[in-house]
């Protein structure tokens, strides 16, 4: 499938801001699942964007903007071919061994009740891949989705406790549990297009556990699937933090205000054809 992806990130400050520094994860990478065909960001401030690799091998910007300003915007958008290969990655840059992924964080914190959630749902199944899909599937039905219920700081114990959350929660849930279960996991950021390629608020975002002699495997436990070609991957950490699309700080400004603006939808080539 052939996507166009447009992403526009603003910025609105109470007061003007005098400088403005961001960290940017927003460029996808060539992979089995996935192959660029064009990709640009655009920044509406004078500063020099400068690209490398961060730890987890994710493609980086970085950017200063100076001087007084009362908006930030950041635009992505390109095209992107995907194939579904029912969630297996291959060929993405691995700067770590999966064990690496067995580290807990603050965000991924584990209590009593996510251990039996964990053991309970997957206590019928032998292998690894099995025991993924099951907890995802139990997490899918224990949870309900809910925009207002959780923010980006909130941990994975307390989400589940509550019961509701948005994706970024349901997959710091799945890594956590994954992970009390000997299995490495990580957090995955990205993009999903929607059946209705109606505009979105924010990006999306899953989990990807490691099976032996099959490799990494997503599993989006809010949708109860493992991606396929409306899945575009863009960055991959130990959990939100490692893999947020923006990250950042300012001099002055006051109160802030962030409105996301995304569309994913089929290119135009492709459903014209």
């Amino acid at each position: 499938m052939l996507l166009r992806i447009r992403h526009e990130t603003i910025y609105r400050y109470g007061e003007p801001a005098k400088s403005a520094v961001q960290k940017l994860l927003l460029t996808p990478r060539n992979c089995n699942i996935q192959r660029i065909v064009n990709w640009r960001i655009e920044v509406d401030r004078d500063c020099r964007l400068t690209q490398r690799e961060d730890a987890f091998g994710n493609i980086l910007h970085c950017f200063t903007a100076e001087g007084s300003f009362d908006t930030l915007t950041t635009l992505v958008e390109g095209e992107v071919e995907t194939f579904d290969t029912a969630g297996v990655v291959n060929g993405a840059v691995e700067r770590f061994p999966p064990a690496l992924y067995l580290r807990e964080t603050a965000l991924t914190t584990v209590d009593a009740n996510m251990r039996d959630f964990a053991r309970q749902a997957t206590a019928r199944e032998n292998c690894a891949l099995d025991r993924l899909h099951a907890l995802m599937a139990a997490l899918h039905e224990a949870m309900t989705f809910d925009a207002r219920a959780t923010h980006v700081a909130t941990p994975a114990a307390q989400t589940f406790a509550r019961g509701q959350g948005v994706c970024q929660d349901f997959a710091h849930i799945f890594v956590a549990c994954a992970r009390t279960l000997d299995i490495p996991a990580r957090y995955v950021s990205g993009y999903f297009k929607r059946a209705d390629e109606e505009a979105q608020a924010a990006g999306h975002a899953w989990a990807e556990g490691f099976v032996e002699g099959l490799g990494w495997v997503g599993f989006d436990a809010t949708h109860n699937m493992s991606p396929d070609d409306a899945y575009v991957r863009v960055a991959a950490a130990l959990d939100y933090l490692g893999a947020a699309p923006i990250r950042g700080a300012r001099v002055g400004g006051g109160d802030e205000e962030m409105e996301v603006r995304l569309k994913v939808a089929m290119a135009r080539a492709q459903s014209q054809s």
